[in-house]
């Protein structure tokens, strides 16, 4: 599978270009001009495209004879970077293409996410605090998730936890909804966050789902596991 990766070389794309590879797909990485060493010891092994990943010739090029891309949606600054992002991939990507975009809880798709206190705070008094920086607007984000759920294309939209570095514990678990026990752990390795993107594309049942995800290891997702879990049989 040829795979473009818009925003390859921030953390978490850097774990999708990685693991992209580990499965054998060819790999066209996306990334602003600033930040190509980002992707140092890879240049033999993907194609770089430079630039804004909000400009449509840019993500054109890039995206030309793709099977699917991954797109790390990002707030940057207040005008309209996550949601031009969005717009330039949904406009340019070949037709059937699989498409994944990453973002937080804080997205909702169906009004049904139920968050707790704490979340919603972080995100109103948070995002009020990053726009008046002009360093992040979280609005734009919504907006960008907005016209993807509004699209005909193959989309799918991963939102992630509290993200923490460490060794892989697996593919998350995922639910439709913030709010569901099995997602009350609210963290997630980062390097597994991009594996599920990256898994996503070959996921068919992920198609016009927002999944919620959690790690498989953390106390929630592992009390869910052990709820639904077959009785063992009785002895004797």
């Amino acid at each position: 599978m040829r795979v473009c990766i818009v925003g390859a070389s921030g953390k978490l794309g850097r774990y999708m270009v990685q693991l992209a590879l580990d499965r054998g797909h060819e790999v066209v990485a996306v990334c602003r001009e600033q930040s190509v060493a980002k992707l140092a010891g890879l240049e033999a092994r993907i194609t770089v495209v430079p630039g804004a990943t909000d400009d449509p010739d840019v993500i054109g090029r890039a995206v030309s004879g793709c099977d699917g891309v991954l797109v790390v949606l990002v707030p940057r600054g207040v005008h309209g970077y996550a949601t031009g992002t969005a717009q330039a991939v949904l406009d340019h990507a070949e037709p059937g293409a699989r498409l994944a975009f990453s973002c937080g809880w804080h997205i909702t798709r169906d009004g049904h996410d139920v968050y707790t206190w704490k979340l919603r705070a972080l995100v109103t008094v948070g995002g009020r605090l990053a726009r008046l920086a002009r360093f992040a607007d979280l609005g734009d984000q919504v907006e960008a998730t907005r016209r993807i759920f509004a699209s005909d294309t193959r989309w799918t939209v991963v939102r992630g936890s509290r993200l923490e570095e460490g060794a892989s514990e697996g593919l998350p678990v995922w639910s439709r909804h913030v709010g569901d026990p099995v997602l009350q752990s609210d963290i997630t390795r980062r390097v597994d966050f991009a594996l599920f993107m990256v898994r996503a594309l070959e996921d068919d049942d992920l198609v016009h789902e927002a999944p919620a995800i959690v790690s498989r290891q953390s106390p929630s997702a592992l009390a869910h596991a052990e709820a639904v879990a077959p009785p063992l049989p009785a002895s004797g």
